[in-house]
Parts: C-alpha cells; sequence; structure tokens
C-alpha cells in the first residue's frame, strides 16, 4: 500500500485504516454505533447486489453467444439486457450519493461530499421549522407533564440530596471565580452606600433611648454596682496597700487602715443603698442624663457634625476594609467546608428545602401551571428569538465535519438500506425490459 488509507474493494473503509491526527480531532463526525457490525451488513448488501448483477451480464453474455433474438430466447435477451441496465444505473445512483463512480470526477456526483454544508443548511431549517418551531415543543412539553414529574422527583430525598451537592459546588465554584479583592471592595462600597445617607447621630440617639426603655439601663446600673462592690471587697488587701503606698510616710499605719476601712465601706454601703433603692436620686440623674445625651445625639447640629466626622474616618479606616476582606475569606473558607460534606447542616438545609418544594409542587396544581407556564414562555421565547440560532447549530455542526468522513458515516448508516434499490433496480428493470419486449411483439 502506498497510501496511508486502504480502500476496499467494494468501496468501503474501516474507521482503523484512517488515523486520525491531533488537528482532524475538532471536525470528524461522532463515531458510529456498532460500527463493526454496520460495515460488516453494508459490505455483504454489497456482495449480494453487485453479485445478482454479475449474473445478470453472465447470463446476458450467454444468451447472446449462443441464442438469438427469437423465441424465448428472445424475452430472456431482452429481460436480461434490461435488468443489466437498471441494476448499472441504481449502482451509479447509490454510489454518486457517497462518492464519485469509479473516481471518475463525474458532475453531480459526490453529493454529500460537494454538497454537506447546503444539506446542513436545509437540514437545520427543516429541523428547527418541524421539530424545534415554539409551537412544537409547547405541545410536547405540556404532554410531559414537567411540574408534576420534577416535583415527584425532587421530593425522593436521594434525589434532592444530589441536587444538594450540586448545588453547593456550584456554589463554591462560583465564590472561587470571585477575586477577594474585588469582593472586599465591592462590600466596602456596598456599605459606603448604605451608610452615607445614613445621619450617625440621630441614629445614635434614637438606639440610646430604644436601649434604655424599659429602665433597661437601671438593670445595667445594678449589674454594675453589684460588680463593683463584690471586686472592692474582694480585693480589700490590695488596695489597702497601694493606698499606704500613696499616703505621707510619717502618718501611722492605723490610722492609714482606718480612713482606708472608712471610705471603702462607705462606697460598698453607698453602691448597696442604690441597688436597693429604687428612688435613689443618682437613678433619677442617670435618667436625666441618658435622655439629654440622646436629645443632643438627634438635635444638636454640632453633635451630627461630630457624628458625621467620626463615620467617615471609621469608612476610611484600613481596619474595616481589612475586616470585611477577613468576613469574605472566612465565608468562602466555611462554605468550602460544608459544601464537601455530606452530613453537613448547608447540605442538610438544601436537602430538606428542595425536597419541601418538590412535595409542593407536587401537591400544589396553581404552583405547577405556573411553573409549565414559565417552562412553555422559555421554550417560545429561545424558539421565537433564536431560531436562526437553532437552524445555525445544525448546519454549522455539518459544516464543521469533514466531507468525506462524513460521508463514509452516512454510507454505514445508510447504505445497507440503499444497496436494496440495486438488487430492486437489476429485478424491476428485467422484468420492465421482459414487458417491453412482449408488447413490442404483440403490437
Amino acid at each position: 500500500m502506498t497510501s496511508l488509507q486502504t480502500h476496499r474493494d467494494d468501496g468501503t473503509r474501516d474507521a482503523t485504516d484512517s488515523p486520525v491526527s491531533p488537528t482532524d480531532l475538532g471536525s470528524a463526525p461522532p463515531p458510529v454505533r456498532e460500527q463493526a457490525q454496520r460495515l460488516r451488513r453494508l459490505r455483504a448488501m454489497k456482495r449480494r447486489a453487485t453479485g445478482l448483477l454479475v449474473v445478470m451480464a453472465v447470463a446476458f453474455v450467454l444468451v447472446t453467444a449462443f441464442g438469438d433474438t427469437t423465441g424465448w430466447t428472445g424475452y430472456l435477451q431482452a429481460a436480461v439486457a434490461a435488468s443489466l441496465v437498471g441494476g448499472i444505473a441504481d449502482w451509479f445512483a447509490v454510489t454518486a450519493v457517497f462518492r464519485h463512480p469509479l473516481g471518475l470526477p463525474i458532475p453531480h456526483t459526490a453529493v454529500i461530499v460537494e454538497r454537506k454544508d447546503k444539506f446542513g443548511e436545509t437540514l437545520g431549517a427543516f429541523v428547527q421549522e418541524n421539530f424545534l418551531n415554539p409551537d412544537t415543543m409547547s405541545e410536547r412539553l405540556r404532554d410531559a407533564r414537567i411540574s408534576e414529574r420534577l416535583g415527584a422527583w425532587l421530593a425522593d430525598r436521594s434525589h434532592a440530596e444530589v441536587v444538594a451537592r450540586h448545588v453547593a459546588d456550584v456554589a463554591v465554584e462560583l465564590a472561587d471565580t470571585l477575586r477577594d479583592d474585588d469582593v472586599q471592595d465591592a462590600l466596602h462600597d456596598q456599605l459606603r452606600r448604605s451608610l452615607e445617607n445614613v445621619s450617625l447621630a440621630p441614629m445614635a440617639g434614637k438606639a440610646l433611648l430604644a436601649a434604655t426603655e424599659g429602665g433597661r439601663h437601671q438593670e445595667l446600673l445594678d449589674v454594675v454596682l453589684r460588680g463593683a462592690g463584690r471586686f472592692l471587697d474582694e480585693n480589700r488587701d490590695t488596695l489597702r496597700a497601694r493606698f499606704e503606698e500613696e499616703t505621707p510616710w510619717w502618718v501611722p499605719s492605723a490610722i492609714d487602715h482606718r480612713i482606708f476601712d472608712r471610705l471603702l465601706d462607705g462606697l460598698c454601703t453607698f453602691f448597696e443603698t442604690v441597688n436597693t433603692d429604687a428612688d435613689h436620686e443618682l437613678r433619677a440623674r442617670l435618667d436625666d442624663w441618658i435622655k439629654e445625651v440622646a436629645e443632643r445625639l438627634e438635635h444638636s447640629p454640632e453633635y451630627r457634625a461630630r457624628g458625621e466626622q467620626l463615620k467617615l474616618e471609621l469608612l476610611d479606616h484600613p481596619e474595616l476594609r481589612r475586616w470585611l476582606g477577613s468576613l469574605w475569606i472566612d465565608a468562602k473558607a466555611a462554605l468550602r467546608s460544608q459544601a464537601a460534606e455530606p452530613d453537613s447542616e448547608l447540605r442538610e438545609r438544601l436537602t430538606d428545602a428542595i425536597v419541601a418544594a418538590g412535595q409542593r409542587l407536587d401537591r400544589d396544581p396553581v404552583l405547577a401551571g405556573k411553573v409549565d407556564d414559565l417552562v412553555e414562555w422559555g421554550i417560545r421565547y429561545v424558539g421565537e428569538h433564536f431560531h436562526a440560532e437553532i437552524a445555525g447549530l445544525v448546519s454549522g455542526t455539518l459544516a464543521r465535519w469533514d466531507a468525506e468522513e462524513t460521508s463514509r458515516k452516512l454510507e454505514l448508516l445508510l447504505g445497507p438500506d440503499l444497496q436494496f434499490i440495486r438488487i430492486n433496480g437489476t429485478v424491476v428493470g428485467g422484468l420492465v425490459g421482459l414487458a417491453i419486449h412482449f408488447a413490442g411483439n404483440v403490437i
């Protein structure tokens, strides 16, 4: 063999006969299913059709050489000659669909090779107009009962777990596609936009009033006073020693101890008095002070200006940006960890939500109708606005395929049936020739 491509004597070629280079992989049509079996069947049918034609040729030679044109030999000669004509004509027609007969570049032969792209355009338009048009697809979707079947499928927890796993994986992939700096900037910009039109001082004043409503600040005061009294009592010795260090050296220790105990006991007694007296003057003064501060925060221009300055300093502080960035990094790490763990809270909640959605979709006809309408609208929108792209999908795919390889694969698919045309042509040709010869003699 002088070529890398080994052609069979019947015009076919094994897929293994032609090595495919890496540059041809993108243009090769998809493999034919059960290619070896189809190839054997095609060869068998070709041998039968060719064998019948050879038999007719031998019969014609014998009849012509040893018979005459009269009597029954004349009828036989006419039938055999017509069979040859019909068989050869159909061989030419079938072969011309896929390649040039005998390798001769006869016009209008190798039709698939020469007109593959045109066939692709016609096929794409046919598929789009008759199979993928909005009305046909909508009718098939209604018959398919998408919402009913989807609801029953999602209500199965094993299916919901699969969907939840894929949803979690997609969330992780989306998070990984985002640059941390971009997310940090987006969070900071969103926070700035949210706070720019908010006056910090008035909001703080209202928050202070809300926090102290119902005497909650008095409860806090009680906790602070009790804690302070307990702290002083528990650290009495330490505080006494520190007090002695601060007094003059000439003051006797006994006097230091007496003065310190008087002061500490008086302070603890004061704390206890305030704790036990709900109407103590200190509580009233605290109420007045809180109201005064809240009033100033809400209405004082000076406090408002200082609040705005503090807000801007806070928004521009580098630590805020770093804190927002750490929030995103921690959230992404938690998402990745939860998505990878089958029994994680995220996966469990997603599964529960999907099961609940499937059950509701299965039981709520109104919701199911809305889902069907939404799917139908989407299909119609695609069919009406992307009909050219749908037709172009078929024609473009065929256009990228290698013409000769496409022709060979189509011959594997259609060739065995087309070989019956050759057999039928040989048989029908003989019958027609016999009928014509009979009619000619009778007339």
